[in-house]
């Protein structure tokens, strides 16, 4: 029973449980979570935190945090909502509306970052959804592998759009990777905190 529950049973589940008996309940608790979600996601990506090299974001620790609070299938339906926001005009990029709002921003240089989104957003899903929320070190590694997912696709788009003699190293990874690491330390503590606190107690309602 437990070994079940470690392996399919998430954040959310522990939070909101799902109403087994009630379609209806399901439904408006997905639609909420994602929505909540694609909100977080929106304000997190219109915070600037002063840091060394550049300024950063929260905007990858929030979809890493997502995907593992909320499993693979409703975190990767959360960062797709976000997007669609994007794509139907609404200003929850970073940068926007400044710099465009839209699919042509979507089509700019960070194209690539927010496919990753979506692809990391599901892979700390699926490894937190097989307890890898629980433990600092656990976390941690989910966390580093959601940013090298977030990170490829993302460098190689822009190395596609500007062309591979450009610095796509300096541009779009060098002056972040402090910062991730920063944010990554911030969730490796919190998530399995959480878990710590709240786990105890509900445990034993999830499982059963």
């Amino acid at each position: 029973m437990n070994s079940t529950a470690v392996q399919t049973h998430t954040l959310a589940d522990l939070l909101w449980p799902a109403a087994p008996s009630h379609a209806s309940a399901r439904t408006l608790r997905v639609v909420l979570l994602a929505v909540g979600g694609s909100l977080a996601l929106w304000a997190s990506a219109k915070i600037n935190i002063p840091f060394f090299p550049v300024p950063q974001t929260l905007q990858t620790m929030v979809v890493l945090t997502i995907g593992m609070a909320y499993g693979w299938r409703l975190g990767g339906a959360t960062v797709v909502l976000y997007l669609a926001e994007g794509a139907a005009g609404l200003p929850v990029f970073a940068n926007t509306p400044e710099r465009g709002i839209g699919i042509t921003y979507m089509l700019g240089g960070t194209g690539g970052y927010l496919i990753g989104f979506v692809l990391a957003a599901m892979l700390t899903g699926w490894l937190a959804e097989r307890g890898w929320d629980r433990g600092v070190r656990t976390t941690a590694a989910a966390m580093l592998l959601g940013n090298v997912v977030i990170y490829v696709p993302g460098l190689l788009w822009l190395g596609a759009i500007f062309g591979w003699d450009k610095p796509i190293l300096a541009w779009g990874l060098t002056p972040f990777i402090w910062g991730d690491l920063a944010k990554l330390v911030i969730a490796a503590g919190l998530l399995p905190t959480l878990w710590l606190w709240l786990g105890q107690r509900s445990a034993g309602k999830i499982g059963n």
